[in-house]
């Protein structure tokens, strides 16, 4: 099981290294026996929207706190 000169262990590495799920990385593998490219790129799309969808999710707590910082230090400068 070898792409592109990529090992197995290297795979299962990368996967790991992206925060994919053991079953996502036991689904992956299980493609990669049967050849299925486009079923692995369609999972790793899925993973990498979900990372994606963290991403967003953490910014939009940093703007709030960036707004009450903003909030705060406009109340000091009137006082």
């Amino acid at each position: 099981m070898e792409n592109r000169n990529t090992t197995l262990q290297e795979i299962i590495q990368n996967l790991k290294d992206a925060g994919c799920d053991r079953e996502t990385a036991e689904r992956f593998i299980t493609l990669e026996g049967t050849g299925d490219t486009q079923e692995q790129l369609k999972l790793l799309s899925i993973h990498r929207k979900r990372l994606l969808d963290r991403i967003h999710s953490e910014e939009k707590r940093i703007d709030c706190l960036d707004y009450l910082v903003y909030q705060i230090q406009k109340n000091m400068a009137a006082k």
